[in-house]
Formats: C-alpha cells, structure tokens, sequence
C-alpha cells in the first residue's frame, strides 16, 4: 500500500429522504435494487486484484437526519481511501476542514471533512473482508 493517502474510489453515495423505506421500496420495485435496512450495497471486483471483492453503498437517510452536519446539503458522498490518516494529515495542511476525528470500527476507518461547497463528504479507508462474510452469510440465506 502506498505511504501517500489517496482517494481509491467510490464507497457510496447518501441522501436525505422524507420517507426512507418508501425510497428503498421504490428502488427495489421499480429498478430492482435489492434492498436491505441500510439501502443497497453493490459488490464489485478489484481490478488489481480479481479475487478480492469491493462494496459501494446506496443509502436513503432521514430527512431530519444530522448525520451531514454541519453541511446543510441534502446529500454526501463516501469516498474509499488509503492511508486514512496520511490522507487527513495532507488536508489539515492545506486548510480543509476536517470535521471529526478518525473512527476506527470493524469495518474500516472514517473521517468527514466539507468540501469548498460546503458538502460533507465521507473518507472510508475499508476492511472489505468484513462486508465479504457479510454478504456471503446473505447469499447462503437466500439460497436456502
């Protein structure tokens, strides 16, 4: 892994909904997203590694939900990284404003900063491993 923290790709992408189920009830009908208490979790392949699985989420919040604050914007993006605490060193440096301290939980590391427009933005640095015996508990239940 690189020393240098860096974005590596999308980890998922989060709204504000007046009613969340109905959102997830809709997505699932009308364009078969399958859906779970959180949204939906897109599973893809690492193309430097094919074996290795990664996830991006999809996720109707509350609208009254204080989970982007302090931004005042209806949305906020997760960005996946490395190097989670390089990368935040990087950004106090250059005056972004970081929001929060570093979170560490089983799976991952996050932090949230705002970006120019004042959108919260999320940094993920991932423990893919967790979500890959996640979903594959999932896959042998519906199996079933």
């Amino acid at each position: 892994m690189s020393k240098e923290g860096k974005i590596i790709g999308l980890g998922g992408v989060f709204f504000k909904s007046k009613n969340p189920d109905l959102s997830k009830q809709w997505y699932s009908e009308k364009l078969g997203l399958s859906v779970d208490q959180y949204g939906a979790t897109f599973v893809q392949r690492k193309v430097s590694n094919p074996d290795q699985k990664s996830y991006t989420q999809w996720s109707p919040f509350d609208e009254n939900t204080k989970y982007f604050d302090p931004s005042t914007k209806d949305f906020m993006v997760n960005f996946r990284v490395q190097n989670i605490e390089k990368l935040v060193e990087n950004l106090k440096l250059q005056g972004v404003t970081v929001i929060d301290e570093i979170s560490s939980y089983e799976y991952g590391k996050f932090v949230h900063i705002l970006d120019v427009d004042g959108v919260a933005i999320e940094l993920w640095e991932p423990i893919d491993e967790v979500f890959d015996d996640f979903h594959n508990d999932i896959e042998k239940l519906n199996c079933e």
